[in-house]
Order: C-alpha cells, then sequence, then structure tokens
C-alpha cells in the first residue's frame, strides 16, 4: 500500500476524510485469524534482500519478515549527502523531490535508522511502534512534520496485484510534486492479518495536494474492495531545540508541517 491513505476507499475524495476515519478500537481486530496456520520453520534468508509479495507470500509465507526498511524519497538532483550506514538500507523512490528544506533533510537523514520496536507493533499506538526517541537530529533545530498511519486487513481472496501497480504510481507521482519524505510499508502480521503502514510529510497541504492526483484517485477506486479493516490515524511530529529525538502527539487544527519559530 502507498498513497491510499487519505480516505475511506468506499467515499469519495474530500478532505474532511482527514477528520472523519477514526482509529481500530476493536479488539478482536488483533485477535488471531480463524484460519492462521502454525508458523513454519522459517527459511534462512538474507535480511537485507527485499523480499516480493504477493497474495500467497502474505498468507503462506515460508519465513518471518518482521520488517522492511522505510522506503525514502529520493532528494532533488541538486541536494547530496554523504553515505549512510545502517544495518538495513532504505529503499528509494525513483521520482525525485522537487525541494526539501534543511531541517527536513535532517529528518530525511535520520529517517534511514526508522524501525519498528517490537515484533507485535502493528497492534501498538503509533508513538509507541516506533524508534521515535532514537532519531538522532541536530539538537539546535526545530520543526514540525504531518504522518499519516494506516492500519488494515486485507479482505481474503482479493486481488493484490493491481492494487499495488496502481499504488506504486500514486507514490512516485506523490514525491515527484513534492512534500512526502518517507513511506513505511508494513509487513502483515501473521497471526491477525493487521498491518500498520504510515507515510511522513513535510506538511499537511502536501498530503491533501496528493489526494487529488490522477494515480491516486485511481490507487483509491481499485481499494475499495481489497480491505476488510480500513482505519485512518493522523499525527504531528514534532522536534524540539535541545532535544534530538521526535515527539509524537496526534494531530489537531488545521494545519502541520512549519518551521518553528
Amino acid at each position: 500500500m502507498g498513497l491510499i491513505l487519505y480516505q475511506r476507499p468506499s467515499e469519495s475524495i474530500n478532505d474532511s476524510l482527514l477528520d472523519d476515519a477514526q482509529p481500530v478500537r476493536d479488539a478482536k481486530a488483533f485477535e488471531p485469524l480463524e484460519d492462521a496456520q502454525p508458523a513454519r520453520e522459517p527459511e534462512r534468508r538474507d535480511p537485507h534482500v527485499v523480499p516480493t509479495f504477493t497474495t500467497e507470500s502474505i498468507t503462506n509465507p515460508t519465513s518471518t519478515i518482521l520488517y522492511l526498511p522505510p522506503l525514502l524519497s529520493s532528494l532533488p538532483q541538486d541536494v547530496s549527502i554523504p553515505s549512510i550506514i545502517v544495518e538495513r538500507q532504505p529503499m528509494a523512490t525513483d521520482s525525485r523531490l522537487p525541494n526539501i528544506d534543511p531541517v527536513s533533510l535532517s529528518l530525511h537523514k535520520a529517517l534511514h535508522h526508522f524501525r519498528p520496536l517490537a515484533e507485535g507493533y502493528a497492534a501498538h499506538p503509533y508513538s509507541l511502534a516506533f524508534n521515535w526517541s532514537e532519531l538522532d537530529l541536530p539538537v539546535d533545530e526545530e520543526r514540525e512534520w504531518y504522518a499519516v498511519a494506516f492500519r488494515s486487513r486485507r479482505k481474503k481472496g482479493s486481488d493484490s496485484e493491481p492494487l499495488y501497480e496502481a499504488d506504486r504510481l500514486a507514490h512516485e507521482e506523490a514525491v515527484s510534486n513534492g512534500g512526502l519524505l518517507m513511506y513505511w510499508y508494513g509487513v502483515p502480521d501473521p497471526q491477525t492479518g493487521m498491518n500498520l503502514a504510515t507515510c511522513i510529510w513535510q506538511s499537511r497541504k502536501h498530503a491533501i495536494a496528493a489526494n487529488s492526483r490522477p494515480h491516486h484517485i485511481q490507487a483509491m477506486k481499485l481499494a475499495t474492495a481489497s480491505y476488510e479493516i480500513y482505519a485512518l490515524e493522523r499525527y504531528r511530529l514534532s522536534k524540539f531545540k535541545g532535544e534530538k529525538g521526535i515527539f509524537v502527539e496526534e494531530f489537531s487544527g488545521l494545519d502541520c508541517g512549519m518551521v518553528r519559530s
């Protein structure tokens, strides 16, 4: 899943949906599926090789995949950074951001180290699911960003390939039009089928603008029949002077994503 995170697929595109969709509160959503199979003996695999997902590989995995590396938006052509060494190198988009401000560039660097904190992160509160406090940004910088979390469970037997391709195009479209810093795909929990995906934007205005792009609209049409559970959560990510990590809080207000003064 990619940029299908901003509305319920059964409803028309409308910015008001950004403030209507509710978090998953039904504890049954995180219970094991009735037909969940016992875990197989895991195969040996290179943890740095990103797996290819199909309907079969998700519902009947042959190895345990705890998480994928983040998918970072490629930087503008005129912006370069030194190589960042991490255990799992992030993936990168084909499209490039048209621009990026200095503090968002610092966040982009820090997001090379973005990861979940526990195996069952899909059932955890967003602020506790990822290593926000471990992200290392310059102490003297201050800013806020807009984040969207997407909790979902696919309908059994739904066709994934057309949606994934439309979603990929929507993702590249959003990057080239500006604002999207990172997308985290997540991996469905093998017992509950629940998945937690998230994306981080330079501002909420960028996220809203992506809703009206043609590839996003097409991805939304294909998503209509794909999900058994579909819920959005919106957050404000803040970096304060004197601190290195990111503070997470639920989003409220009209805008988000400005340089603090």
